[in-house]
């Protein structure tokens, strides 16, 4: 079988992996941070980058089968599950570790991901889109209490009020995209 990646950033990753979970062709999902390779003996973790102050972003990769699921497709679910226009911030989760940005791992994803950027940034938003499109650097996994977050912790009050909100549209609107 013939995959793909894709390095996605649209707030805290808890929810971006709950809503493309829920997707066919996704062959797996991890959250963690992509950004620049880690100094020597510097530890990419949560409570560092948390903090709002380290060159790290909050991301899933996503490996998946392109025959199932388009890059075209995965750019849809993406913006329309997060807010691409508030830089550094998606709702009440505020820090440069929450950016929109879509971290390409083919050229082929660099220009569909501009280009969808260009055609949205044509009246679908009041405000300007803000997500960037940067080819991927490093990505490091998250700590094993982060995967696979929003299923094993589905009755907490954060995934209550803004996961399950995201997984219901993604649910209501793409039902043709799910398992």
């Amino acid at each position: 079988m013939e995959t793909e990646s894709v390095v996605l950033g649209g707030g805290c990753f808890w929810c971006t992996e709950a809503v493309f979970k829920m997707l066919k062709g996704i062959i797996s999902i991890e959250p963690g941070y992509a950004g620049p390779p880690a100094r020597s003996g510097q530890t990419v973790t949560y409570e560092a980058v948390s903090t709002g102050t380290t060159p790290y972003i909050e991301t899933i990769r996503i490996i998946y089968d392109p025959y199932q699921l388009s890059f075209e497709e995965i750019l849809h679910v993406f913006f329309e599950t997060h807010d691409p226009t508030t830089p550094n911030r998606q709702g009440n989760d505020v820090g440069p570790q929450y950016q929109s940005v879509i971290f390409y791992t083919t050229e082929r994803q660099k220009e569909k991901s501009q280009h969808y950027i260009d055609v949205l940034s044509k009246g679908a938003y009041e405000k300007p889109l803000i997500t960037k499109v940067l080819p991927l650097d490093t990505f490091y996994v998250a700590e094993d209490y982060h995967q696979n977050y929003f299923a094993r912790n589905t009755n907490a009050g954060y995934c209550q009020l803004v996961i399950a909100p995201k997984v219901e549209k993604v649910e209501q609107k793409f039902k043709h995209l799910l398992r």
